[in-house]
């Protein structure tokens, strides 16, 4: 497994790492047992990097995680952590909460939860509008002083925001959304981090399994799948996705691998110059990360970048990227 160095000051991690939020039930029903396989499969396929948030499914997915590694050496693998969503007994969203004193008691809940007496990378998952980005920067940065946080990350923020949180402390990386069809981060964002050396680690590279060549128009979504309401999933949106899909699969059967292996390099491949664009793979089962693991290794030529790019031109999607009514109630900055 190739590994790449985020920004000047963070950590060096896997080329691909792993995203476990679907493994606690965002996309449906899950199986335990298969998500913990998936986890000891990456780390034994070389993945050192895993991401979870305290949120997903109130703690479940940090629990999860701690059975996986139970056993394994601290110093193999990096825990990326989110934190500050507050949540409902009915899994509703109460918007973020970026106060000092709330990073402190997120950051120790964790640690109770993943059985570890650090967290590699930690990072409030969206802006709370109503606290500085200075003060929760500032929390985090007693942590890391206190031992209890190596690096500070930040998750779906502006450029503005970036700057003022890295003038606290170094900011290691931005986690953004960020694939083929939603490619937002490219005018504002991505220029600003490479000014300061700040990496970019991208999750919804395969836009929730929209673009992984799997999705199909009449696919039905079961109880607890939250794809049911996003707009680009809905009916007169999703066929139109799919065709730009099919235009990306004449590519990848003309490279000889996957629609998906494809659509993860092209974000991999983002960072060619600099190494540090790092795409967060969302697999939840041995079978789809074994899929997804050879694009760490999937170069891409001119030729190829040119051909994806006409297959699916910047803003050819339709539809949104969240309902609306999420959007609003999670605070989002992008």
């Amino acid at each position: 497994m190739p590994t790449r160095t985020l920004g000047r000051t963070g950590p060096t991690v896997s080329a691909l790492g792993l995203g476990a939020m679907g493994m606690s039930g965002a996309y449906g029903a899950t199986d335990r047992g298969e998500g913990i396989a998936t986890v000891r499969a990456a780390l034994d396929a070389g993945v050192t990097l895993i991401d979870t948030g305290d949120f997903y499914a109130m703690g479940h997915n940090e629990l999860l995680l701690a059975e996986a590694l139970r056993g394994r050496d601290r110093d193999s693998y990096l825990l990326s952590v989110k934190f500050g969503m507050l949540r409902g007994p009915g899994s509703e969203f109460g918007g973020p909460d970026g106060r000092p004193e709330a990073v402190k008691n997120f950051l120790a809940y964790s640690l109770t939860r993943l059985g570890t007496d650090h967290i590699d990378l930690y990072r409030p998952a969206r802006l709370d509008p109503a606290v500085p980005i200075e003060d929760t920067v500032g929390a985090i940065k007693e942590m890391v002083d206190a031992g209890h946080v190596r690096y500070v990350g930040l998750s779906e923020v502006d450029a503005a925001t970036v700057r003022r949180a890295h003038a606290v402390h170094p900011i290691a990386d931005l986690q953004i959304e960020y694939s083929l069809i939603r490619r937002t981060a490219e005018a504002g964002v991505l220029p600003v981090l490479r000014e300061l050396g700040v990496g970019l680690t991208a999750y919804g590279v395969l836009s929730r399994g929209l673009i992984s060549g799997h999705w199909s128009a009449g696919r039905r979504t079961g109880p607890g799948d939250s794809r049911a309401a996003i707009p680009r999933f809905s009916s007169g949106n999703v066929e139109h996705n799919l065709a730009l899909v099919e235009a990306l699969r004449a590519v990848a059967e003309a490279k000889g691998c996957t629609v998906a292996q494809l659509a993860i390099a092209w974000v991999a491949a983002q960072g060619r110059d600099t190494s540090d664009v790092v795409p967060l793979v969302g697999a939840r089962t041995r079978e789809r990360l074994a899929e997804a693991l050879p694009a760490a290794e999937l170069a891409l030529s001119a030729d190829d970048l040119a051909a994806i790019e006409a297959a699916v031109p910047a803003g050819a999607a339709r539809g949104d990227y969240y309902p609306s009514a999420a959007t609003a109630g999670r605070g989002t900055r992008s």
